[in-house]
């Protein structure tokens, strides 16, 4: 792994300036991103590449420029018609639309249809189901012995998680974490789902019939709480087509489950790398919440969100063009040491912990950041409890994203402290 970062350093520095393509989904897979966006922030931190698999785009990399261009949405649009939030371009006539995909106020009126879900008076609600379910899989787990962490926690977690919220057939959950993959799946990744984009629009196509025979039902009786109910009862979405439905739905499983679950898989890892930080938690569990905002920051789950220029712009000094693709690496943010102290450590008792971008901010703001807070917390305090001392026991395997940093399968062994 060392020889791999020297490489990934000394490949940065030969590079030329102009030449630098952080959008190579290989970086991610590899893990060998750190020292381009490094060279970008020190040289360049708002840096146009003109030639990609993706098109021509500019990379904002600094923490204060990212929220330049996330707080004014005026300037920067998130529009499916204008190409979405991702650095890759939607296919022609088969764009999904949802609320993430749009600006205020279609944005806005979507968006709190579904918000109560997560709202403060409710997450108590969720807690202690949340903690149960918590509690039973870990239990669960073998003790000397190696398993998968990011399929048997991680991913089992999160699944009873999406289902609760849909009021989806607990018994079904993983067609939840199936099409979550299919939805950011990268077709040219011999480990993707799916092969090509018909294939994908076929699979989303499966889902959205499912939750339309669910909404349809949810529609011809009383409004239960529930993301489909809301959806089916909500005067902003009762009347979506077919399109804006899958959208809608891929979006709330996308983001209840890639950002979570790989979260509580890049904990056990971060720990596993950073011992003395390990040390610092089971000294004193109190850092549970400091943790779990360390783990969000360090993690970054969701590596980059889009926009297009709708007019002429100017940011870091560089003249933006309407129509111009502007990425903000929110993982690159997350290591800004001009704003976050010793950035490209993991710090679980950070004087500010919460200063990260991984939830994004302004009007687009994760809707479910407390959420995975909460189940990250629970985790963790349900881990200490058991006095489990989790030993990664092989590398990880990444997935080939650069939109989700995530995680295939993480072998580890769980002893008792």
């Amino acid at each position: 792994m060392q020889s791999t970062q020297r490489g990934a350093r000394d490949f940065a520095t030969r590079l030329p300036l102009d030449a630098i393509d952080v959008s190579d989904p290989q970086l991610y897979q590899d893990d060998t991103w750190r020292p381009l966006f490094a060279r970008l922030r020190a040289e360049d931190p708002v840096h146009y590449c003109r030639d990609s698999a993706f098109g021509p785009y500019w990379s904002v990399t600094t923490y204060d420029d990212i929220l330049k261009v996330e707080l004014d949405h005026s300037t920067y649009s998130s529009s499916s018609e204008l190409g979405g939030i991702q650095v890759t371009d939607q296919p022609k006539g088969k764009e999904t639309i949802s609320f993430i995909r749009m600006d205020p106020p279609g944005h806005t009126a979507q968006r709190r249809i579904v918000a109560p879900i997560v709202a403060p008076t409710h997450l108590a609600n969720f807690e202690p189901v949340i903690r149960e379910r918590t509690a039973r899989v870990l239990d669960g787990l073998p003790r000397n012995e190696t398993f998968d962490w990011a399929d048997r926690v991680s991913v089992e977690l999160t699944a009873m998680m999406l289902a609760t919220l849909f009021d989806f057939p607990m018994e079904e959950r993983r067609k939840l974490t199936y099409w979550s993959d299919v939805a950011i799946a990268n077709i040219n990744s011999p480990e993707s789902p799916i092969t090509s984009e018909d294939e994908r629009s076929e699979k989303l196509g499966e889902m959205a019939a499912c939750f339309k025979a669910l909404w349809d039902r949810r529609a011809a009786v009383e409004p239960k709480f529930d993301l489909v109910s809301m959806l089916a009862h909500g005067a902003a979405t009762r009347d979506m087509g077919v399109r804006e439905l899958t959208g809608t739905i891929g979006l709330l499983i996308v983001g209840g489950n890639d950002t979570t679950r790989n979260s509580m898989t890049g904990g056990v890892l971060a720990l596993h790398d950073y011992p003395e930080e390990a040390e610092k938690l089971r000294g004193n569990p109190a850092l549970i919440p400091s943790l779990v905002s360390e783990i969000i920051r360090y993690q970054s789950p969701v590596l980059h969100m889009r926009r297009t220029a709708r007019v002429d712009a100017e940011i870091g000094g560089k003249t933006i063009r309407a129509g111009d693709k502007v990425v903000m690496w929110y993982i690159s943010g997350n290591r800004d040491e001009k704003k976050i102290e010793h950035a490209d450590r993991f710090v679980i008792d950070r004087a500010k912990p919460r200063q990260h971008l991984a939830f994004g901010a302004g009007v687009h703001r994760c809707v479910g950041d407390r959420l995975a807070e909460l189940q990250l917390r629970i985790l963790w305090e349900a881990i200490l409890e058991r006095g489990f001392v989790i030993d990664v026991v092989g590398e990880p395997k990444r997935l080939y994203s650069n939109f989700i940093r995530g995680f295939r399968s993480l072998p580890v062994r769980i002893r008792t402290a």
